[in-house]
């Protein structure tokens, strides 16, 4: 993967549902570490994705919002 982020730095425009993107806001998150904006898009895709990069880069929150927006996802799927 090359090791420059794409031009899009917003959560807005990756897909993340509206809870999200309104819980992102409400946190204080303004917009996407370069390491967000070149993996989330690939975790949302369902692609497997290795991170490698310094503490506090934004990794967990990858991770964490693919497994949130998933589970929105099934959530709606039976309920919504």
């Amino acid at each position: 993967m090359p090791n420059t982020a794409p031009a899009t730095q917003q959560f807005s425009d990756v897909g993340l549902n509206n809870e999200l993107l309104k819980s992102l806001k409400e946190a204080g998150y303004q917009q996407m570490t370069p390491v967000q904006a070149m993996s989330l898009p690939l975790v949302l895709r369902g692609d497997d994705v290795v991170v490698q990069a310094q503490t506090g880069s934004g990794k967990t929150a990858v991770f964490a919002l693919g497994i949130l927006a998933k589970l929105y996802t099934l959530y709606c799927y039976f309920v919504c």
